[in-house]
């Protein structure tokens, strides 16, 4: 967010009771544990309960990929090999797509634990993270209608619509964010008119999405695989 002469806008904490800044010291944290009740949690405690630092991923167990719900699929990252882990890298690979299985496991990122699926796809392994139980809804908690029959003559009716608009796979045209598209080609447009562009110190930041598999492979996998 900007103001009107290109300025970058900073969030700020503040009292609502005084109306006064709070500088970083003088913030705590609160868990509400009823409304308008909280209880104080220090930096100290929640340091304390932490998990370890490590860039280990800790795999549990190998399951069939088919038994994981979609809903609890996060976030993907690829997976790469260490240097002179090549071999035990495309042995892991090999394995589990050939036994059809992932990987479940967890590892800390930025000091927080990640429940994750390592899957394979033509030899690339990709961490891909979960979604813990308790932070998926059911179908009761948003108010959903219980199952229904459907009669013979509605569901032949969809089947026949659906079998109209198949095809055999999907198509990388049809992920395509047409939206960001729009509003690209609206920035660009406007661009090279000259019209509402301001400067900036500021520099954007990524986020790279690549994982070093050896580097969070227990080592005691990688070993076996060798």
């Amino acid at each position: 967010m900007l103001s009107p002469d290109g300025i970058p806008l900073n969030r700020r904490y503040y009292s609502q009771e005084t109306g006064r800044d709070l500088d970083n010291d003088q913030m705590v944290r609160g868990y509400e544990t009823d409304k308008g009740k909280y209880v104080i949690v220090t930096d100290e405690e929640l340091e304390k309960l932490a998990p370890e630092k490590s860039r280990d991923i800790d795999l549990r167990l190998f399951v069939d990929q088919q038994t994981i719900p979609p809903i609890y699929f996060e976030r993907a990252y690829y997976l790469t090999p260490a240097r002179d882990t090549e071999k035990a890298y495309r042995l892991l690979a090999t394995t589990m797509e050939e036994i059809k299985r992932v990987g479940i496991g967890t590892f800390v990122m930025r000091g927080k634990e990640y429940l994750v699926a390592i899957t394979s796809e033509n030899g690339i392994l990709i961490a891909q993270t979960l979604r813990f139980a308790d932070e998926v809804r059911s179908p009761e908690d948003v108010g959903l209608a219980k199952k229904k029959k459907a009669t013979r003559a509605e569901v032949t009716k969809f089947e026949k619509f659906m079998a109209a608009h198949s095809e055999k796979s999907l198509s990388e045209k049809e992920l395509k964010d047409v939206q960001a598209e729009r509003i690209l080609k609206l920035v660009k447009a406007k661009k090279s008119r000259g019209k509402d562009v301001v400067e900036t110190d500021v520099e954007a930041t990524g986020e790279d999405n690549v994982v070093d598999i050896m580097d969070v492979l227990k080592k005691s996998l990688a070993a076996a695989g060798r």
